[in-house]
C-alpha cells in the first residue's frame, strides 16, 4: 500500500504545472490617432526561441483577417459657420446719406458701398487703407493701389506702379466722369471704400437721411467659413491645407480645408473653468443650402496612413514578455505571434510582423 502511495506522489509530481487561464486587460490607445479603443488582451509566455506555438481543440470564437488598408485619424470639434471676419465701414465725409446696399447682398470692385448726397463712395480691392489725398507728385503704396485698381476696371495710358503722375491723373478724371462724380483728378480717402476683395454686406448701421460721418455698415468676405476654437492640446494635430468634413444642422456634409491656425492663444472662462484655444479657419465648398451663421461639427483628417497592414484593436493580445501579439488561426490550432503596433484608427491598429491574409483571434 505504501509503494502504492509513493508511487502515486511521484506520479504527481511528473505531471506538468497547470497552465493558469488567459487574463484580460484593458488597454487604452490613442495620441495622434486621438482613438480611445478597448483592447482585450491575453498574457501570453512565448519561453523557448520566442515562437511558441499554443494548440488549441477549437477555433477562436470570433475571427478577422489581415488585411492591407489605408487608416484615417480624426478629430471632431465644434465650430461655426459663418463668412469670415467683420469689416467695418466708416464714412470719412460730410454728408447725408442718400443710399444704402440691401442686408445679404455682395459688392464687387467698382460698385458703389453707399452713397453720400447722390454720389457713390466706390469699392477697391487691397489691404491698405486710404489715408490721404492722392494727386500729382504723390508717391507710395497707395498710389499703386490706386493704380492697380484703375487697371483691373478698364482704365489706361498709364504705368501701374507708386507715381502719381499726369496720365494716373487722366485716368482718375475718366473714371470719376464715367461714376458721375465731381472731376477732380484727386482722390481722398473718403471717396472709397478699401476692402481685400468682395464684400458681403452684413448689417447697416445707418439708414437713409442719417449723416454720413461714423459706422455705415458691417460687411464679410463672400466666401463662407467655418471657425473652431480649438483647445490648445489638439493643436498639433491641424495644419493649413489639411482635409475637413463639416456637418450642418441638417445632417449634411461638406468638404473643406483648413485655411489659417492661429499663432495666439486665447483664454476663455466659464464658472470655474478656464479654456485655452487657438483660432483655425476651415474653408468649405460645395455648400448648398443657405445658413448665414450655425453652428457645425468640423472632422479633421488629422493623420493617414496608406497601404498598410491592419487588425482589429480587439485582435491585440499583452505578451508577457513586453509587447504585443496577435493569436493567428490555423485550422483547429492557433499561435501566438509578436507583432510592432503603428497609428490606430477606425476601430483598427497598423501592424507589421503578420502576413496579408493571415486569420487571427478577436476575442468578444
Amino acid at each position: 500500500m505504501t509503494q502504492v502511495k509513493e508511487k502515486n506522489e511521484r506520479a504527481v509530481r511528473a505531471l506538468p504545472p497547470r497552465r493558469r487561464s488567459p487574463l484580460r486587460v484593458l488597454a487604452w490607445t490613442g495620441g495622434a490617432a486621438l482613438l480611445a479603443a478597448a483592447v482585450a488582451a491575453a498574457a501570453v509566455g512565448f519561453g523557448g526561441n520566442g515562437t511558441g506555438t499554443a494548440v488549441a481543440t477549437r477555433t477562436a470564437p470570433a475571427t478577422a483577417k489581415v488585411t492591407r488598408t489605408t487608416l484615417t485619424a480624426t478629430k471632431t470639434v465644434d465650430g461655426t459657420l459663418g463668412y469670415g471676419d467683420t469689416l467695418t465701414v466708416t464714412g470719412k465725409s460730410q454728408g447725408t446719406i442718400t443710399w444704402l446696399p440691401g442686408e445679404g447682398s455682395t459688392i464687387t470692385r467698382g460698385h458703389g458701398v453707399y452713397s453720400v448726397d447722390a454720389d457713390r463712395r466706390p469699392l477697391l480691392y487691397g489691404t491698405m487703407p486710404l489715408y490721404r489725398t492722392l494727386e500729382d507728385g504723390v508717391e507710395g503704396r497707395d498710389v499703386e493701389l490706386l493704380e492697380r485698381n484703375l487697371d483691373k476696371l478698364g482704365y489706361t495710358g498709364f504705368d501701374v506702379d507708386n507715381e502719381f503722375t499726369w496720365t494716373t491723373r487722366e485716368a482718375v478724371e475718366d473714371w470719376q466722369e464715367d461714376l458721375g462724380l465731381d472731376v477732380t483728378g484727386k482722390v481722398q480717402p473718403g471717396d472709397v471704400v478699401v476692402a481685400d476683395g468682395q464684400i458681403r454686406v452684413a448689417e447697416l448701421k445707418k439708414t437713409l437721411g442719417d449723416a454720413a460721418s461714423g459706422q455705415v455698415l458691417s460687411a464679410t468676405g463672400t466666401t463662407r467659413e467655418v471657425l473652431v476654437n480649438l483647445d490648445v492640446a489638439d493643436e498639433h494635430l491641424v495644419r493649413k491645407g489639411m482635409k475637413a468634413t463639416v456637418e450642418l444642422p441638417d445632417g449634411s456634409t461638406v468638404n473643406g480645408k483648413v485655411t489659417s491656425v492661429g499663432k495666439v492663444a486665447t483664454e476663455t472662462t466659464s464658472g470655474n473653468d478656464t479654456t485655452t484655444t487657438v483660432e483655425v479657419k476651415v474653408s468649405v465648398s460645395g455648400l448648398k443650402k443657405s445658413f448665414d451663421a450655425a453652428p457645425v461639427d468640423v472632422t479633421i483628417v488629422s493623420d493617414q496612413r496608406e497601404d498598410v497592414l491592419a487588425v482589429p484593436v480587439g485582435a491585440l493580445v499583452a505578451l508577457a514578455e513586453g509587447g504585443y501579439g496577435v493569436q493567428v488561426v490555423e485550422g483547429a490550432a492557433t499561435r501566438y505571434v509578436a507583432v510592432e503596433t503603428g497609428m490606430f484608427a477606425d476601430g483598427k491598429v497598423e501592424v507589421t510582423g503578420v502576413d496579408e491574409g493571415m486569420t487571427v483571434a478577436v476575442p468578444k
